[in-house]
């Protein structure tokens, strides 16, 4: 942890720099290729929608505590697939407290319904009365579909208005759009690739996970007004500034991503693989798949954007400028060249080259250089002759003794 530590503070001081924006056609391919994996998944597989989208039959069987288990679960889910019938083959089974257990088929005729009622007895050993049937037509599937979404859409306004009051940058909400927009796509095709079922807890995940992408990258923006402001005084330019502000934030990114998804994955893993299914399943894969594209999109995708975005105004474009103009007015000293046995003597500056043809020449002579005066009004003094050893040399010379040992012996 202190080498991670010391990376965060050398990130933040700007010793150290990952080049998020310069690099921004790497991540911009790498978001495409996965975009594309999942909008392929929703074309060639689609959603797996619940009954609470599509309608269908729902059979709540009452128990005693000690049947309500995950082992009469599997027994009930293989009974009813068992019966032959075409939209029984594939039954939902879970848990409902500790008295009953919920089995969700697609809509069944009267002859199927008494069927799959048959089979729950023959499992359970219950009496027909313990075993009540619910129909959920599609047209509330379809009310429950619409409300949803009308909930997404007002959502979706309500970030570009907040971002767009605060941050007074309407660019930087379209930069939070396209962020929000490429999570969900993913987290949509992670759902249709893994087959899991799309339920009212399914909506809950992702909004809640719009919600955290939406903080990772307003804290991402946040910096980057900061480090952005005055900047014509700043030695710096607009995506130089943006970087920083990345590298700055990207610690405390992946911190806040590892310790909200460590629970998530517990709860994932709880919820498909102890229970088997059911909507604890379902909100967890949403949170776990919405919080690692919220991660990785506020970093990688919405800085890019937004830099991108901002790359035409005048103030970005003069401090390119500026930032040019400051890399061609290099150093005069910096372009002399190293001694090497081959390089060419010159006697004086516009003086002829020395090639070095003729090995009998005699080296170059140049006069003394003549003493500067320092300051203004200075004269150099003429030299009185020639510099000698002195006559005390090799003498004892005297040392001067602090004041506390003045006058001791």
């Amino acid at each position: 942890m202190g080498k991670f530590s010391r990376l965060g503070n050398d990130l933040y001081n700007g010793k150290r720099s990952i080049n998020f924006v310069g690099r921004k056609w790497l991540w911009y391919s790498i978001s495409a290729v996965i975009v594309l994996i999942a909008v392929s998944g929703l074309y060639f597989k689609g959603l797996n929608m619940g009954i609470e989208f599509v309608g269908g039959s729902q059979y709540n069987v009452s128990l005693a505590p000690s049947q309500v288990n995950q082992q009469t679960a599997d027994e009930l889910r293989t009974a009813v697939a068992g019966t032959g019938i075409p939209d029984a083959s594939a039954p939902i089974v879970t848990t409902s407290g500790t008295n009953a257990i919920l089995v969700e088929t697609e809509t069944l005729t009267e002859a199927e319904n008494t069927k799959v009622v048959d089979a729950i007895i023959g499992v359970t050993h219950v009496a027909p009365s313990n075993v009540s049937q619910t129909e959920i037509g599609a047209s509330w599937g379809r009310d429950v579909a619409n409300r949803s979404l009308t909930g997404l859409c007002v959502f979706l306004v309500l970030v570009v208005l907040f971002i767009w009051a605060y941050f007074r940058q309407w660019k930087m909400s379209v930069a939070a759009i396209v962020a929000l927009a490429h999570d969900v796509l993913i987290t949509v095709g992670i759902y249709a690739l893994s087959g899991f079922e799309v339920s009212p807890a399914t909506v809950t995940g992702l909004l809640t996970i719009l919600g955290f992408s939406l903080y990772d990258t307003d804290v991402v923006f946040d910096k980057i007004r900061e480090n952005t402001r005055n900047l014509k005084e700043k030695r710096t330019t607009y995506a130089e500034a943006a970087n920083l502000a990345v590298n700055q934030t990207l610690v405390r990114s992946i911190n806040t991503s590892i310790v909200a998804l460590l629970p998530v994955g517990a709860i994932l893993y709880v919820g498909a693989v102890q229970l088997g299914s059911g909507s604890l399943k379902d909100l967890a894969l949403a949170l776990f798949v919405g919080m690692a594209a919220g991660a990785y999109s506020s970093i990688f995708i919405a800085t890019p954007v937004l830099v991108q975005l901002k790359s035409n105004e005048k103030e970005i474009v003069d401090a390119e400028k500026r930032a040019k103009t400051r890399l061609r007015q290099a150093d005069r000293y910096a372009s002399v060249p190293a001694f090497t046995e081959d390089l060419p003597l010159r006697d004086e500056p516009g003086g002829d080259v020395d090639q070095g043809d003729d090995e009998d020449d005699a080296p170059v002579s140049r006069p003394p250089r003549a003493a500067e005066a320092m300051q203004r009004g200075r004269v150099v003094p003429p030299a009185r002759g020639p510099v000698q050893q002195s006559n005390a040399a090799g003498r004892q010379q005297p040392t001067r003794q602090t004041r506390s040992k003045r006058g001791k012996k």
